[in-house]
């Protein structure tokens, strides 16, 4: 399996492992089937011009399913152990555990499994590798205290691509359905400047057919929710993160928000060995391909965008927390 950054092989200071974990064993625990349905950027509404430098032209699939019934089984039991580790993610939700694969085993497997990823660069059609960054690995998000809060408001995600896949069985859940808009970023935020959100009638609430089927989506375009809940119940959902290999790419990636979110201890580093990956393969590709040239101006050009992305970084740390991005 390509990798972008290695995982690490220490934890970060005050994380332990669970005991007493199965091993993860895709044979047992991975059931993946492929979607019926791939949407395209373009069906929301996209341009080429938006849609090129982007990570794939893909929007999302239908949902499709990658647990077996055991493997359902103990992706539930390890989200419920790591429950007591939920915290707010700023003022968007209400109880996410980031950091889940420091602490299960059996969840890091699961996240960096190379069969789940293979499947996951087919439906995309790229190169693909899990996140860079492990806060992006396995993140969960739990049911709100209050039936007045949505699980996750009308945003885009942080990172480029990822799956969403629900841990608890939603034939048990009432409300808190996942949602997508047919429409673009663009068009979310002006109508969210006028105080209002998605149309009934432009959104997509994808039917799961059990716990342990997900959908595969290009988060950082595609505008997603979880809704409110209609009766309280327990109500678990998955996201893992995955970056485009080709780093010639937009970074899609919005980490500053990360700020208000996670420690600052596992953070710095990861972001940091994040934007370094994404730079080492820009200045390899001039290393690889620069041609001679008297334009100082050019090079100079193609230097200061290979470390955009480590600059970008230094920026944002410096600048300190801002208030994480949402269209509500």
């Amino acid at each position: 399996m390509s990798t972008a950054v290695p995982f690490p092989n220490v934890q970060p200071p005050g994380y332990t492992w669970l005991e007493n974990e199965p091993l993860f064993d895709p044979e047992r625990h991975l059931q993946l089937e492929a979607p019926e349905e791939i949407i395209m950027l373009s069906d929301l509404g996209y341009g080429e011009e938006q849609i090129a430098d982007k990570a794939t032209p893909v929007a999302c699939s239908s949902p499709f399913r990658l647990l077996s019934e055991e493997g359902a089984e103990v992706m539930l039991e390890t989200a419920r152990r790591l429950r007591p580790f939920a915290t707010p993610a700023g003022e968007r939700i209400e109880r996410v555990v980031r950091g889940g694969t420091y602490r299960s085993r059996w969840l890091r497997d699961l996240a960096l499994s190379s069969d789940v990823t293979a499947h996951l660069a087919t439906i995309y059609g790229i190169d693909i590798a899990p996140h860079a960054m492990p806060l992006h690995l396995a993140h969960l998000n739990y049911e709100p205290s209050s039936l007045a809060n949505s699980i996750d408001k009308w945003h885009h995600d942080t990172l480029p691509l990822d799956f969403v896949m629900a841990v608890t069985d939603p034939a048990l859940v009432s409300g808190g359905r996942f949602e997508y808009f047919l429409g673009t970023k663009d068009e979310a935020a002006e109508l969210a400047a006028r105080g209002e959100t998605p149309p009934e009638d432009r959104r997509v609430a994808p039917d799961f057919d059990g716990p342990g089927y997900a959908i595969a989506l290009h988060g950082n375009m595609v505008v997603h929710r979880a809704g409110e809940l209609t009766e309280m119940c327990e109500r678990i959902s998955m996201v893992n993160g995955y970056v485009a290999l080709d780093t010639s790419l937009n970074t899609q990636s919005r980490s500053r928000d990360l700020l208000a979110v996670d420690p600052p201890e596992v953070l710095y580093a990861e972001w940091a060995k994040y934007s370094a990956w994404r730079s080492a393969g820009r200045l390899q590709r001039l290393v690889d391909s620069l041609e001679f040239t008297s334009d100082k101006d050019a090079v100079i050009a193609e230097l200061q965008s290979a470390i955009a992305d480590v600059q970008e970084t230094i920026d944002d740390m410096t600048q300190g927390e801002q208030p994480i991005h949402h269209y509500e």
